[in-house]
């Protein structure tokens, strides 16, 4: 039996659903738009609890939030600062708790796309799935650039071409996504997610003691540099408006940093048992949000003065290393000197870790969206361990962009790309929203109710509204800059890469619905069922394998299981 859900369809199956299907009636194979079945083309399910949890964690602590808060200081001061992260962190749990409830339903091998066609339009679905690939197909080679930057800390580049570790990394990443598989790969995430944690905890606890007056110089600063020299930097011009103007350029910032954290929907296929590590992951999501983001940026803005010459000489940096780190220039207030070099190490693997993570997540949408049949039917084909390796090698061949790198004035060609994927993952994050804006309302007029749902997102669709308006204004405003020239020449590369993503984003959206003639999927005809009875047999298989586990563990294993699982 086949059972088939067409690209330009309303979401009408074009035979009964499994649901309504007699006991006498047991199929075997489908063919399911969204959801491989066959060897051939599926994915392993290898990724456990604790991969996700960290893997969630992970994909939101980078650069963004060690490098990156330097710059955001210097520009808007500290009470700006940790006001951006807490109003941009309630959209990110927003925006997870919406892709909580949508994945923990059914978990689809065609990922965004995959849910986007489904339950609101093909045509978003297929420009979110390809916006979502080019994001990711260009994060890889900058983070790869971003790496050879950081390691001419300690190696410069007239001695060694940065093109050498550029290969070596290329290497490396293409060899931990392909030959270990996913299982391997969640590993190395899951233990370095766990060193970006205790990084990050470390120099939690760093600022928090300088603050106190535990450096070397004794100096307590307390919240004196809320009050001299304030907290609110004033940009571009005096008054409220510069002081607003400076609040709005780190909502920029937060938003750069936090872009990552929707990774844990990219793994919902290939994890053991979804419905219940994604929802986990989510539910944790607000609270390392207000520990690893609004502690680490609120404990930097006491420690360090927005105005000080050691901060205004980072933010000025174009080389993302550790001189460019807000707690560097802490620990230099203080008189710490061995830290840069500690903070360098870390930084080194924390973009290293991000150019791995952004590899899979490029291999895993291309896959996808052949899934979504958005893309040749080829990317979808997997070896024995399940890895695709097709739409892996054609992602790894866009990661020789980093091969820019080799000439000195590849830096701004970079920057430019980093501009271009923050617009990329807003656009991203709306198309989610939208998508969970349909999903609620049409389980609402289909009767599904929120006891049936493994993960109710608690802001509902009205929550979802608000966050799409947040994140589109932020979209159309992120570059604003380049309009207040104070008789600089206008900024032209700069506007082009911050903005030509949303026309982009329109054509393929547009361009997509003419040629297939693709129609919204209506409330009452989205299909909630076909393959859910496949994921629940699974899951059903999963849970009933985990309680003989439990009850048969015995020394560290039980020991682990009783007070160790808990955390992930």
């Amino acid at each position: 039996m086949s059972i088939d859900i067409e690209a330009a369809g309303s979401g009408r199956l074009a035979e009964r659903s499994p649901i309504e299907q007699d006991d006498t009636e047991k199929p075997t194979n489908y063919s399911i738009r969204g959801l491989e079945t066959s060897a051939e083309t599926s994915l392993h399910h290898a990724l456990q609890a604790r991969h996700i949890s960290m893997i969630a964690i992970g994909g939101a602590l980078g650069t963004g939030l060690l490098v990156g808060t330097g710059r955001a200081l210097a520009e808007s001061g500290p009470g700006s600062l940790l006001i951006a992260f807490l109003f941009m962190g309630c959209i990110i749990f927003m925006i997870m708790a919406a892709i909580g409830e949508i994945v923990a339903w059914l978990p689809l091998s065609a990922g965004f796309a995959g849910y986007a066609s489904r339950y609101c339009h093909p045509a978003l679905g297929f420009t979110l799935g390809w916006t979502y690939w080019f994001n990711y197909v260009i994060a890889a080679p900058n983070q790869l650039t971003a790496v050879a930057l950081v390691i001419q800390f300690w190696v410069p580049r007239e001695t060694v071409n940065p093109g050498v570790f550029i290969a070596i990394f290329i290497v490396i990443i293409f060899c931990i996504n392909y030959f270990g598989g996913i299982r391997f790969f969640g590993e190395f995430e899951f233990w370095l997610s766990s060193f970006k944690v205790i990084v990050i905890v470390g120099v939690i606890l760093l600022a928090l003691v300088l603050a106190a007056g535990g450096g070397p110089n004794g100096d307590a600063p307390g919240f004196r540099y809320w009050k001299d020299p304030g907290a609110f930097a004033e940009v571009y011009t005096t008054g409220p408006l510069g002081k607003f103007l400076g609040f709005w350029s780190v909502m920029v910032n937060a938003t750069f940093a936090y872009l990552g954290t929707e990774l844990v929907g990219t793994t919902a296929a290939e994890a053991r048992s979804p419905r219940r590590s994604i929802p986990k992951a989510i539910r944790l999501t607000f609270y390392r949000i207000l520990l690893f983001y609004c502690l680490s940026v609120f404990l930097v803005g006491l420690v360090v003065p927005y105005n000080s010459e050691e901060l205004a000489f980072a933010a000025g940096q174009a080389n993302p290393g550790a001189n460019a780190s807000a707690f560097v220039v802490a620990a230099k207030l203080a008189g710490i000197k061995v830290l840069p070099h500690i903070i360098n190490a870390c930084i080194c693997l924390f973009v290293f870790s991000a150019s791995n993570s952004d590899l899979y997540i490029a291999s895993r949408t291309l896959y996808g969206l052949a899934s979504d049949r958005a893309a040749p039917a080829i990317f979808k084909r997997t070896d024995r361990r399940g890895v695709p390796y097709v739409a892996l090698v054609a992602c790894i061949s866009f990661a020789l962009l980093a091969f820019m790198n080799v000439s000195n004035d590849s830096r701004n060609v970079f920057q430019y790309f980093v501009n271009l994927c923050t617009v990329l993952g807003l656009l991203t994050w709306i198309s989610i929203l939208i998508t969970h804006i349909r999903f609620v309302r049409g389980r609402a007029l289909q009767n599904i109710p929120d006891s049936a749902m493994p993960y109710v997102a608690p802001q509902g669709a009205r929550g979802s509204i608000i966050a799409v308006i947040v994140c589109a204004i932020v979209a159309l405003t992120k570059n604003f800059g380049v309009f207040i020239t104070q008789g600089k020449p206008f900024d032209y590369a700069s506007f082009i890469t911050g903005y030509i993503g949303i026309p982009v984003y329109f054509i393929l959206f547009f361009g997509h619905m003419l040629v297939t003639k693709s129609k919204l999927v209506k409330l009452e005809d989205i299909d909630f069922f076909t393959g859910k009875e496949i994921v629940d047999r699974y899951e059903a298989e999963f849970l009933e394998e985990e309680r003989a586990k439990v009850e048969n563990a015995s020394g560290w294993a039980k020991v682990y299981r009783r007070f160790v699982a808990w955390l992930f």
